[in-house]
């Protein structure tokens, strides 16, 4: 079960509830350009090509966590910072949240690599009509710690991904989600190329409103036995 504190106008009010699905979106950029440079990141990786864009996974509702501790197994993970989508009774609210991911099982399947890691998200839910007319200055920024250095690894505009109405519209096949639905939206190209961390940072940022949304969780290696 998710806990969220909803910020609506000048009011906020607290919710508890259990997802019924979770759909991550791949490749969801809307520059070619940007989404090219994606793909060739995770090229460099071993990571296959995509058949097209944007391509939607499935997961287990269970992923979903707010954690600030990740377990996986192995070095071979990390994080990815996206705008979430959560649909509840009353609409859509937006947070912020990690598709992290094993980067080794990627190279092998992609739908793989995505079910076996937790998907952390924030504890906090903005309207998404409150943020919907200024959607694309919406910033997500992310850093990683890395041997103790804590180092910026993604950032950059709202602009850079398709809008989740266009999502909803493509995944669904019409301009609702259902219900205790919650969608991942699509990332930014990692600075310096994908890599592990000891921890993952995340915030979206409003600068038209003048608020953000943060977590945080650290990774913890598991050992793996033969």
């Amino acid at each position: 079960m998710l806990t969220f504190t909803r910020l609506q106008a000048d009011r906020f009010d607290r919710i508890s509830f259990t997802p019924e699905t979770l759909v991550v979106a791949g490749w969801a950029g809307r520059d070619e350009e940007a989404i090219n440079h994606h793909i060739e990141e995770l090229a460099a990786i071993g990571v296959p090509r995509p058949s097209s864009v944007p391509v939607f996974y499935r997961g287990a509702n269970a992923l979903v966590t707010q954690s600030t501790r990740v377990e996986v197994l192995g070095p071979d993970s990390s994080g990815e910072i996206e705008p979430v989508i959560v649909s509840l009774a009353d609409g859509l609210w937006v947070t912020v949240g990690s598709d992290h991911t094993d980067r080794k099982a990627e190279t092998v399947g992609i739908a793989l690599s995505k079910q076996l890691c937790a998907k952390p998200v924030a504890t906090v839910l903005w309207k998404l009509d409150e943020v919907a007319p200024h959607w694309d200055e919406l910033i997500l920024r992310s850093h990683v710690v890395i041997d103790g250095n804590r180092m910026l690894y993604q950032e950059g505009k709202l602009s850079a991904l398709r809008p989740p109405q266009d999502l909803i519209a493509k995944w669904a096949g019409q301009p609702a989600l259902p219900p205790a639905t919650v969608m991942f939206g699509g990332t930014l190209g990692a600075i310096g190329g994908i890599r592990p961390a000891a921890r993952f940072e995340m915030e979206l940022v409003d600068p038209v409103l003048n608020r953000a949304i943060d977590h945080a969780y650290d990774i913890v290696d598991l050992p793996v036995v033969s």
